[in-house]
């Protein structure tokens, strides 16, 4: 849906604004994989120990809370209190005493506690097994973890087939004699060996490997190779690359039968998650303890592993409690080249899921490719309507009442591409449900099935 709109500074300064830095190659990380949550946290290193931030660490687990006071940190995790003092190894977690691998730190108010510890000192609080790959930083709560199998097919041509048990959204480069795939949020682990021989005159090996919170896949070969995606992100497939100056595509078609066309690609189409509030904007009062900022941010974190596992790839713009201007979400939207927009919302009143699309204000007509900032959406209304409407159906199949309209909520009117608005309502059992992950997740789970319904219809901009 091509469309230029006159704040076209705005999107850039909105996406260098909102979307973290990248990386570099020389800082530590560690990665954590959730069934709620995947995210990295920065690793610091003192005293010949490497440590990361507690409140860190937890906070995209559930519902955290801290009271500093002098050289004591004392934490709320849902319902469980632990108390930590800087300088010493011991510690206090739910009524027991747990002993760090060193001692525990307090750094301009944060919170530090050894990355050794952490196999041990996260099922404290968490109740659930980790499987911690230390030496690589990736760190797997529950039965997480995606294994590829390979599969060589020699006919009609060579080619070699990597199934994931669930979506993937590899970074993907070539290099003479070689394909690398690096695995930045996927929870992808070792196929069982971390190298694998084949009989085939183009495919020699793959090697797996995982440092400093990433996972990484190595194809050699004697060819330029062509990787695709298929079968909604569970399947890449590396080929020849069709290059007819190769001497090995030129004796493969002297000797076989012309190859079929390879099957076009599955696109991962990008959907903007949005939670509302955050920041100094607590949003509403839901309860004495419970602030709308709160539970938009853990619905949203929620719904995008649910995107993630059916093929899409989320960009979230909030994953901290930051504060995000309504202008800097529509621009960073807007330069996502998003397919779809969902912004969260949370309310005490009323039950169930509010389905909202754009109130769009009477503005003067577009003037060639340019349309006015507050009425973007106009273009893409007839099609979020037609995704308000998926949701609402899916919403009513968890048996859950659910109510669509339009609304003037910002910054629906602002975004150029499908763009809806949930507010999450209390459920059967009361206000208490709004912090439940479970009653988030029945709406998550809702959306997420609604979206790829109608993925058909979703484009992303060019």
């Amino acid at each position: 849906m091509p469309a230029t709109i006159d704040k076209t500074l705005v999107f850039l300064l909105a996406l260098l604004a909102v979307l973290p830095p990248a990386t570099s190659g020389g800082e530590k990380q560690l990665s954590v994989y959730a069934p709620v949550a995947t995210y990295t946290i920065p690793v610091v290193e003192r005293a010949g120990h490497e440590y990361v931030g507690v409140l860190e660490l937890l906070e995209p687990l559930g519902r955290v809370s801290s009271d500093a006071s002098g050289t004591r940190l004392k934490i709320r995790y849902n319902a469980l209190d632990a108390e930590f003092e800087a300088g010493r190894s011991r510690s206090r977690i739910h009524g027991s005493d747990f002993t760090l691998a060193a001692p525990f730190l307090i750094e301009n108010s944060r919170g530090l506690v050894p990355v050794a510890s952490l196999a041990a000192l996260l099922p404290r609080f968490l109740g659930a097994p980790v499987n911690f790959h230390e030496g690589a930083r990736r760190l797997f709560i529950g039965e997480l973890g995606i294994r590829p199998a390979f599969q060589v097919e020699s006919s009609p041509q060579s080619r070699l087939l990597l199934n994931f048990s669930a979506p993937v959204n590899p970074t993907i480069s070539t290099e003479p004699g070689k394909v690398r795939m690096v695995f930045k949020r996927d929870p992808v682990v070792s196929p069982g060996s971390q190298a694998i021989s084949f009989e085939n005159p183009i495919f020699t090996q793959a090697t797996y490997s995982e440092a400093n919170g990433v996972a990484e896949v190595d194809v050699a070969a004697n060819i330029p190779l062509l990787a695709t995606f298929s079968n909604n992100g569970k399947t890449i497939t590396l080929s020849p690359a069709p290059t007819a100056n190769s001497p090995a595509a030129a004796k493969a078609s002297a000797s076989s039968p012309p190859a079929a066309p390879a099957a076009n690609p599955v696109p991962r189409l990008v959907a903007v998650v949005d939670p509302a509030h955050g920041g100094s904007e607590r949003g509403a009062a839901l309860t004495d303890q419970l602030a709308e900022k709160d539970v938009t941010l853990a619905f949203a974190r929620l719904l995008r592993h649910e995107l993630e596992l059916r093929g899409f790839a989320v960009v979230l713009l909030r994953d901290n409690d930051t504060t995000v201007p309504l202008d800097q979400r529509a621009g960073a939207a807007n330069a996502a080249k998003a397919a779809v927009y969902l912004g969260l919302h949370a309310a005490s009143q009323g039950r169930g899921v509010n389905v909202y699309t754009a109130l769009l204000p009477v503005e003067q007509a577009a003037k060639g490719p340019f349309h006015p900032w507050n009425s973007a959406q106009a273009p893409s209304l007839p099609l979020s309507r037609t995704v308000a409407a998926a949701i609402a159906a899916e919403i009513v199949k968890r048996q859950l009442p659910v109510r669509e309209a339009p609304a003037s909520l910002r910054p629906l009117n602002n975004l150029l591409m499908p763009a809806v608005g949930l507010e999450l309502a209390p459920g059967a059992n009361g206000i208490s449900e709004l912090g439940s992950a479970t009653y988030q997740l029945q709406a998550a789970s809702a959306v997420a099935d609604a979206l790829l319904a109608v993925r058909d219809h979703l484009v992303s901009p060019p």
